[in-house]
């Protein structure tokens, strides 16, 4: 889950998977026109329970004969009924390996269920079978390196992503989640690289503008990255979490102001941006702001109830506005969803030893004493969380 907007694997399938190819007919099918020739009829005028039925007919009638599976598995396929056209594929394979374009057909199957491992298993020798210079070559290429991509394994996408787009100079998506595979693997300069590409492709591009300030934030250098973060809102002020990712850089270097002026214009954006809701309401907490903090964090906390920073944010807006067994109760959420957070441990021992849980106050005091606070989250880290409201935007199928 990243903070600036991917290309979705829905959005890959449009782009490089729209439909499947109707498997190659065998000999059989010219020898028995009549029923043959009228299932492929009812399956190109889209009568699908037609279509259907004729060709369950046929695999009945001619049990050894795969092309019946074949073409139920396309309509199953079709219909985004993955498993079941897999389930085809798969028996029509088994009766004859060598059947043209079945074998695509099933790794797309399993690419468009998630099922990435075993769509490359599939995909890798139909690519060392293709000439280098073919469209079924790059085709396959991209659907390589997306799988990596879905599986998570960035690094291994890369050079995938790479060849494809050396092939495509103006596939500007193509450049995005290849710059994307590069950040999230930290190779930055190769970030840097599809930047400049994607920048020569569009000049007012938002989101090459966040990634690149993704990547300088990785490399420290939160001047550069506040820069970029800005052109970002420059050029659209309505990309998703480019208001967010400004206002987070803001945030750590305790420019709160200017922050929570930007958190505010994310949730102005998207009311339920549930990350840009606790930072807004921390932001509001530096800023001495309780009364304004709260009913955030109880909405956010609605949304979220597993985010220890705003069970945090919570019990300290309780502890100083005198409510302390509210405080206590948050506190001590915050330090088991968290239990390498300094500030939340410190925190409860406090609240324990003014209501004179001193055994308690102790135990959470030692806590805090004996775990090495961590430094604040990398950009990388929050914005993929930051994304998390937005997850089934990378697993639509």
């Amino acid at each position: 889950m990243r903070q600036t907007q991917r290309p979705g694997i829905a959005l890959w399938m449009t782009l490089i998977a729209t439909g499947y190819s109707t498997p190659a007919l065998l000999p059989q099918s010219l020898q028995q026109p009549d029923p043959w020739q009228a299932a492929q009829s009812l399956e190109h005028e889209g009568r699908v329970p037609e279509a259907e039925a004729a060709w369950t007919a046929l695999s009945k009638a001619h049990p050894s004969n795969p092309e019946p599976l074949a073409h139920l598995g396309l309509l199953e396929a079709r219909q985004e009924h993955y498993i079941k056209a897999v389930a085809l594929y798969r028996r029509a394979l088994a009766l004859n390996p060598t059947m043209p374009g079945l074998r695509l057909n099933l790794g797309l199957a399993l690419f468009k269920n998630g099922e990435y491992k075993e769509a490359i298993r599939i995909f890798d020798p139909l690519l060392k079978a293709q000439p280098s210079s073919s469209s079924e070559s790059d085709r396959l290429t991209i659907l390589i390196g997306m799988s990596h991509y879905g599986m998570g394994e960035y690094a291994q996408a890369v050079p995938y992503l790479k060849e494809a787009a050396s092939r495509d100079t103006q596939n500007l998506p193509l450049r995005l989640t290849l710059a994307h595979s590069c950040l999230l693997s930290k190779h930055y300069q190769c970030v840097l690289d599809a930047y400049h590409e994607m920048v020569a492709l569009n000049a007012d591009s938002a989101e090459a503008d966040m990634l690149v300030g993704e990547a300088l934030d990785e490399m420290k250098d939160s001047s550069g990255a506040i820069l970029e973060f800005r052109a970002a809102v420059k050029a659209n002020p309505k990309e998703p979490n480019a208001h967010f990712g400004l206002g987070y850089l803001l945030w750590t270097l305790k420019q709160y102001p200017e922050a929570a002026q930007q958190f505010q214009s994310e949730l102005d954006n998207d009311p339920e941006h549930v990350q840009a809701m606790f930072y807004l309401a921390d932001t509001q907490i530096q800023l001495e702001q309780m009364q304004s903090a709260e009913p955030l964090l109880t909405s956010a906390l609605k949304l979220n109830p597993a985010n220890s920073m705003g069970h945090l944010d919570l019990g300290i807006v309780y502890s100083e506005t005198d409510r302390k067994d509210a405080a206590l109760h948050e506190l001590r959420i915050a330090t088991k969803l968290a239990p390498t957070d300094v500030t939340a441990h410190y925190r409860l021992a406090q609240l324990c030893r003014t209501m004179g849980k001193t055994e308690e106050a102790k135990v959470e005091f030692d806590k805090a004493k004996n775990i090495n606070k961590a430094t604040n989250a990398a950009l990388l880290k929050v914005m993929s969380e930051a994304h998390g409201n937005k997850k089934a935007a990378y697993h639509d199928q």
